[in-house]
């Protein structure tokens, strides 16, 4: 690979890592609102199926990414990618403190109470998906390297799937006990809240499937890589 492209290729990696820490972070300062995201009225021990907190919607993107940077760059830039999102969100705790120690004016547009209300349970929702989402995405990437080489780089659609499943399932379960544990949310919400984010998850790991192969096939063609090769911007 000449200059020019691995040029172009850690640029490419530095925006996918860009989008997967926002993400990620968004996550979980949006997580306290909840919304019904299937028009069924199902429910499990009493607790509506469908309902989901919004910080749900950009996590997935995550996983997506992480398994494009896992077969296009290795397994060790996505271990990176996945530390930097660690240091990304233990960060925004630090912000978020500060940003709740200091007195608000009498003209400022956001008071103390409303402020407090939106974003006080921010750092509880952050360490709690900090582990759970540190369980999640070394599973995650250790799964589909694993199917990655033994199926010789073929099936893409299998590493991408088995991998995602078994990550988010742990990572549904991990992050709404902690959440349970420390009071954010209600023991009564937690079956029907575990089992609506799990079934949410795959769902959108199975529709993203066809997004990862149009990537996957984008980065082939424009450097020229053979099925399973990597790209090594070192």
């Amino acid at each position: 690979m000449n200059q020019k492209d691995k040029a172009l290729a850690r640029k490419i990696y530095l925006y996918l890592a860009a989008l997967f820490i926002t993400s990620l972070v968004v996550s979980n300062l949006i997580f306290q609102k909840f919304f019904f995201w299937y028009p069924l009225d199902l429910s499990i021990f009493g607790v509506p199926l469908f309902e989901l907190s919004v910080g749900i919607l950009p996590y997935p993107i995550t996983f997506l990414i992480t398994d494009l940077i896992s077969e296009i760059y290795g397994q060790k830039r996505a271990n990176e990618v996945v530390v930097a999102g660690i240091f990304a969100s233990f960060f925004s705790i630090g912000i978020l403190l500060v940003a709740s120690a200091v007195p608000a004016i009498p003209a400022s547009p956001i008071d103390n109470a409303t402020f407090t209300q939106v974003f006080s349970l921010s750092p509880l929702a952050v360490l709690a998906s900090m582990i759970a989402y540190l369980t999640a995405q070394f599973v995650d990437i250790r799964i589909y390297h694993f199917w990655k080489n033994f199926t010789q780089g073929k099936h893409l659609w299998l590493r991408n799937n088995f991998s995602t499943f078994a990550s988010q399932i742990i990572d549904s379960t991990t992050v709404i006990l902690l959440l349970c544990l420390f009071g954010v949310l209600p023991w009564s919400l937690f079956w029907g809240l575990t089992l609506s984010s799990i079934v949410f998850k795959v769902l959108v790991a199975a529709f993203d499937t066809p997004f990862l192969y149009l990537f996957v096939g984008l980065f082939r063609r424009r450097f020229n890589l053979k099925e399973g090769e990597e790209i090594s911007i070192a």
